[in-house]
């Protein structure tokens, strides 16, 4: 009943929220995409986005169509794989951020060892900016970390919006520095926070600086200060902080997905860094959520 070719564009469009950006990620027309996205609501019987010139929203009949399309997937590409008969082999070390700690970003690559037993998975987790250094230095093959909105490099997975979160009952005196609680240098958000509150020209000190995403999250539970995060990636215990409470805006933020180099890396390393990149791409709306919230 569903085309896989049509519930990959439907991913792809539901993860950049952008006709334009999945055609990029596909390298098909845009034009192609509309045509998929129009002919799998029309299997389905029902509208799974919204859209207009300015924005692309998922319909609550979208939202429920992302597990059905990455299940199907899932199952296709098994299938595939076992009737071809061939078997991935190799070591693949893999670099993911801080951000990833929380989310189901675990039940991807259980399934992906699962699928590929004989590829040797490293996972390193580490500060974006680190991972970006780590993969420059050719010591990681497949990164998965956040990046400036609107960069060149890497595969975009999803854009989301940064935004300060604290605990329920934190309350800022304004006439006082923001106490910050960020990850140390060369963390993205903290540069972000940084350089939002130094535009504004709000004094600011550090309250809390750990590498570990949970030591971070345990200080804004206890009301130590704020700290810039991934609205969509928000941990369970703290809340987005009031607008009344003036703090700068912090933009926009990409997720992407960034191969290591490709010279004089074995086959295999390659076969199985390109197939982990696209489980994380099929199984990308299950990032967004943390594993907490998934029960």
């Amino acid at each position: 009943m569903y085309e896989p070719g049509q519930l990959r564009t439907f991913l792809a469009v539901s993860q950049t929220l952008s006709f334009t950006q999945a055609a990029r990620r596909l390298g098909v027309r845009q034009s192609t995409v509309s045509q998929h996205v129009r002919r799998l609501e029309k299997a389905a019987g029902r509208q799974l986005f919204t859209r207009d010139t300015h924005s692309v929203e998922l319909t609550e009949d979208g939202e429920a169509m992302l597990g059905f399309a990455a299940t199907i997937l899932e199952a296709n590409e098994r299938a595939a794989a076992f009737f071809a008969g061939t078997r991935l082999r190799g070591r693949l070390r893999f670099g993911a951020s801080e951000d990833f700690v929380l989310t189901r970003l675990p039940e991807i690559l259980e399934s992906f060892r699962r699928d590929h037993p004989e590829v040797d998975l490293e996972l390193t987790v580490e500060l974006s900016g680190t991972l970006h250094e780590h993969l420059e230095a050719g010591r990681l093959d497949l990164v998965l970390a956040k990046r400036p909105a609107g960069g060149s490099r890497g595969e975009l997975v999803w854009q989301d919006v940064l935004t300060w979160i604290g605990a329920p009952r934190l309350r800022l005196d304004p006439d006082r520095p923001v106490p910050l609680i960020a990850f140390p240098p060369p963390g993205i958000t903290r540069a972000r926070a940084l350089s939002a509150l130094e535009g504004a020209g709000m004094p600011w000190r550090v309250a809390c600086t750990s590498t570990s995403l949970s030591a971070l999250i345990a200080a804004a539970r206890a009301g130590l200060g704020v700290m810039a995060h991934t609205r969509g990636l928000i941990p369970p215990g703290l809340v987005p902080v009031a607008a009344r409470s003036g703090l700068p805006d912090l933009g926009a933020v990409d997720f992407v997905l960034l191969h290591g180099h490709r010279v004089g890396v074995p086959r295999g390393t390659l076969e199985a860094s390109e197939a982990l990149a696209s489980a994380i791409l099929a199984g990308g709306d299950r990032l967004h959520r943390t594993a907490d919230r998934s029960r």
